[in-house]
């Protein structure tokens, strides 16, 4: 067993990031575009959404990616197009289905301390971010 720390978070992430491959596999779409994806989902199209994602995922090479989904037709202007709304839902049904098992029956009370916990860890990490950038 990993005890807790950043190799476990490192070992988690890769597992849950294969799993994600596997569901994109099909698509077309890389995990950066799918982040990018659901951030546009989020969007009421009032924000500028290459800057979104830089700040929301870290990507420095977020122009590029709505580049990609726009040519794609899965975004328009700031916002996700039609084409990218019906993909977007597809995809979050589809990771639904298939992540059910890992998150099935865990104690609630695990849930919430591991969401704090997870949030803490990376309120922390944002601002190491955000002094390294000023």
């Amino acid at each position: 067993m990993t005890p807790f720390g950043p190799q476990l978070v490192g070992e988690t992430e890769k597992a849950l990031g294969a799993v994600l491959a596997r569901v994109l596999d099909d698509t077309g779409l890389a995990e950066r575009q799918w982040v990018a994806l659901r951030l546009a989902g989020q969007n009421d199209g009032r924000s500028e959404l290459v800057g979104l994602i830089s700040d929301r995922a870290h990507f420095a090479d977020a122009e590029r990616i709505v580049a990609s989904l726009t040519d794609r037709g899965l975004i328009s202007g700031n916002r996700l197009s039609p084409a990218g709304q019906r993909l977007l839902e597809e995809l979050r049904t589809r990771v639904d289905s298939v992540a059910a098992p890992i998150w099935r029956e865990l104690p609630p009370s695990d849930v919430a301390a591991a969401e704090r916990l997870l949030n803490t860890v990376a309120r922390r990490a944002r601002s190491v971010l955000a002094e390294w950038e000023s």
